[in-house]
């Protein structure tokens, strides 16, 4: 994607081991910004790693990382595979869940967030899977994003986060192919 106005392309591709360390300064940038992730986690590298064992991404603007999504299996602390099953019934199929997406604050605007999302949810229906995730529910540039890429919201639920800690998330499906 070309982004006439900033003169920079955005490109995708997989993540890659040595770009860790450039993904955490993001990372740490969105966090100083808008709070996500809502608790800043204790080893940021295995934050990202964890939340993508089928596959991660990042998104460049001239070679430097400006984004990140990662694909993963789904934790008992998700809430959509669950509310996706329950909806869709028997044939809701196996998801994944897609985690970890965020953009640099200054190369919000330019596509970046979609392309991350196209490039999860492409590799969610290669294997099979149906892409599902949750997000807290005060993110609302997050969900804005995700309507706008037409994703359905299953529901919002209060999650546990911790002892007398709990957290309401907008849990969403991705729309079904050719939808």
């Amino acid at each position: 994607m070309r982004d006439e106005a900033a003169g920079a392309a955005i490109r995708v591709r997989r993540r890659e081991e040595g770009d860790l360390d450039a993904c955490v300064r993001v990372l740490a940038s969105v966090h100083d910004r808008d709070g996500y992730p809502v608790d800043w986690p204790a080893a940021p590298r295995t934050w990202l790693r964890g939340a993508a064992p089928l596959a991660a991404w990042i998104a460049e603007s001239d070679g430097v990382v400006v984004g990140h999504v990662g694909l993963g299996a789904g934790t008992g602390g998700d809430a959509a595979p669950g509310l996706w099953t329950e909806r869709e019934g028997v044939e809701a199929g196996p998801t994944a869940v897609v985690g970890r997406l965020f953009v640099a604050p200054g190369a919000r605007g330019r596509g970046a967030g979609a392309l991350l999302m196209a490039s999860a949810v492409e590799e969610a229906r290669l294997q099979g899977l149906h892409p599902v995730l949750d997000v807290v529910a005060s993110d609302r540039a997050a969900a804005a994003l995700y309507e706008r890429l037409g994703w359905t919201l299953l529901a919002t639920v209060e999650q546990e986060w911790g002892p007398d800690r709990r957290v309401a998330v907008r849990a969403y499906a991705a729309p079904r192919p050719g939808a």
